[in-house]
């Protein structure tokens, strides 16, 4: 069952480096389009893609953390930064870009996570946490380094798509379903609500107490 899986190391890997580059790209795309310099874009790209694995890590007590024993981590979002910075104006739709990759950095963080946690062999529900942690720390940091309303704050599905996922992810499993299919239909859950909540303005609704 989940508790017993042991998630394959390439794969972890290979998906941990899907996220970076893409909340790299995220990262830096916003803060050049803010105006900042080259070191300035780096750092957001940093926050943005290491910010939430890093709270991870650390509430789950995993030491080292990940990037500081595997300089690959900070050698890429390095690289992805200054990549695009270079070719920053054939982006034209700074928005849309933006929210492409976010999304691709949510479903791969979230998977991330919330397996990271389960290998911790933590309870289900706070599996589902540090998926949610994992994927929206980053963005959440960045967001404020660019003076920018952080996207999770507002009625945007974006945490409901990542619960949505690891939701998913545990009825699979619970069905005895293989680990790696649980894995890729979550991946494809989170980034498909994702994407359709961005195409038909789909949001949470505000709960507001009305008194007369």
């Amino acid at each position: 069952m989940i508790n017993n899986f042991i998630f394959p190391d390439i794969l972890l890997y290979f998906l941990d480096m899907v996220g970076i580059i893409a909340c790299a790209i995220a990262g830096t795309l916003l803060a050049q389009h803010k105006g900042f310099d080259i070191a300035g874009c780096i750092l957001v790209a940093l926050v943005n893609a290491i910010g939430g694995g890093t709270l991870r890590d650390m509430a789950l007590d995993r030491h080292p953390l990940f990037w500081m024993t595997d300089l690959n981590y900070v050698i890429v979002i390095t690289a992805t930064s200054l990549i695009l910075q270079i070719f920053f104006h054939l982006y034209h739709k700074i928005d849309n870009a933006l929210k492409f990759f976010d999304a691709i950095g949510l479903a791969a963080f979230s998977v991330i996570g919330f397996k990271v946690a389960l290998a911790q062999d933590v309870v289900p529900m706070i599996a589902i946490m540090m998926g949610v942690w994992t994927a929206i720390i980053g963005g959440l940091l960045r967001d404020i380094i660019c003076n920018e309303i952080p996207l999770v704050l507002q009625r945007e599905i974006y945490i409901t798509a990542s619960i949505a996922g690891s939701l998913a992810y545990l009825a699979l499993d619970y069905w005895g379903l293989d680990a790696t299919v649980n894995e890729f239909t979550m991946l494809f859950i989170i980034f498909t609500v994702r994407m359709l909540a961005l195409k038909f303005d789909w949001h949470l609704p505000s709960i507001r107490l009305t008194i007369n």
